[in-house]
């Protein structure tokens, strides 16, 4: 769950004064996009593979709020998330060995993408 903690941290520093920039031009903007791929993969594997939740739709939302983004940047975001259920939906039906694996790779990237944007661009 450290990812949560970092999704938390993250939001935090695209809130307070001086922390990250809101524009579509940030350098960290790319980390951004993937990691709302990242959560709408999550979503779906993680509830295929028996989670039965909104947990990682909760996570998209709370980025969603902590960048405030304007309608198209809304908009990138959102068409990320859903690519990333999307491409796993049309290929899944059932939890299998590849879908954990999918779990596992995805949980480690989406990690990385937080702890690397917050200690890259942070305070």
């Amino acid at each position: 769950m450290r990812l949560i903690a970092r999704l938390v941290l993250l939001a935090g520093l695209a809130t307070e004064p001086g922390g990250l920039a809101r524009a579509a031009d940030s350098p960290f903007e790319a980390n951004l996009v993937r990691l709302s791929e990242v959560l709408g993969s999550l979503h779906f594997l993680r509830n295929l593979c028996g989670e039965a939740s909104d947990e990682w739709l909760v996570h998209m939302e709370r980025l969603l709020e902590a960048e405030n983004p304007d309608e198209a940047r809304r908009a990138k975001f959102v068409a990320n998330f859903n690519a990333g259920y999307q491409a796993f939906d049309a290929n899944y039906t059932r939890c299998t060995p590849s879908a954990i694996e999918a779990i596992s790779r995805y949980m480690k990237e989406g990690e990385k993408l937080t702890r690397d944007t917050a200690a890259r661009f942070g305070n």
